[in-house]
């Protein structure tokens, strides 16, 4: 994936890791639509801002029929709504699906024939891979997500369209309220564009998120319970 000379859509482009992927594409010459469901509260200089809620078919479709020249779609629209699944409420369950999920998957579908050639990013979670308490909802929908990822590869690799994974752990954005460790939202994104430009499939963006995966390998009590 060449990205100078790319044109790109971001969505959830108004603030954290969405304007970090805008600001950076634009600095590597690509051109960029940057959307968010508010867009005026999108400021990036040089960018063609778009309203788009990805859970409206019909924003979606807005959005698609606006850009029709995109060749990289970059699926970084999310939420957190901290809920749990035992005992959370469950239209926010819902909405979380409803956002990685199905609006995910509405954005490809929506733009798929136009990427032969092109490339696909969805930015995920290390919680793709584990949970954690107060956020399983969350958990859940990356999960999903994920999997809706590798399912999108294998049936968009006949027209070549690239389908690349972003895994990190918490980034220093106005959406985490984890008060670890924290990683430079600018430096994961770069990450994610050096691996793009690299065609690669996955990209695991730090170290925490490479022990998750490692301990997939392993058995879920020393990961979960590792005081047993």
């Amino acid at each position: 994936m060449q990205i100078s000379g790319a044109v790109a859509l971001v969505t959830g482009a108004n603030r954290g890791l969405g304007k970090h992927f805008a600001e950076q594409l634009l600095a590597r010459g690509a051109k960029v639509y940057a959307t968010a469901r508010r867009p005026g509260l999108v400021d990036l200089p040089g960018a063609t801002v778009l309203g788009l809620d990805i859970t409206d078919p019909a924003s979606v479709a807005a959005a698609a029929a606006a850009a029709p020249d995109v060749d990289l779609l970059v699926n970084n629209a999310g939420i957190d709504t901290a809920t749990s699944l035992v005992t959370g409420d469950p239209d926010q369950i819902r909405r979380e699906l409803d956002t990685h999920v199905w609006g995910t998957l509405a954005m490809i579908r929506a733009f798929a024939p136009r990427l032969a050639g092109g490339a696909i990013l969805n930015v995920l979670s290390a919680m793709s891979w584990f949970n954690y308490p107060g956020h399983t909802a969350y958990g859940v929908a990356k999960a999903a997500e994920w999997n809706l990822t590798n399912g999108v590869r294998l049936e968009l690799a006949a027209q070549k369209t690239l389908v690349t994974a972003l895994h990190l752990g918490a980034a220093d954005t106005d959406l985490s309220d984890y008060d670890g460790p924290k990683g430079d939202p600018a430096v994961l994104v770069r990450a994610a564009l050096d691996g793009l430009e690299q065609d690669l499939i996955e990209i695991v963006a730090d170290d925490w998120t490479a022990h998750v995966k490692a301990s997939l390998a392993t058995d879920p009590t020393t990961f979960y319970f590792p005081e047993q």
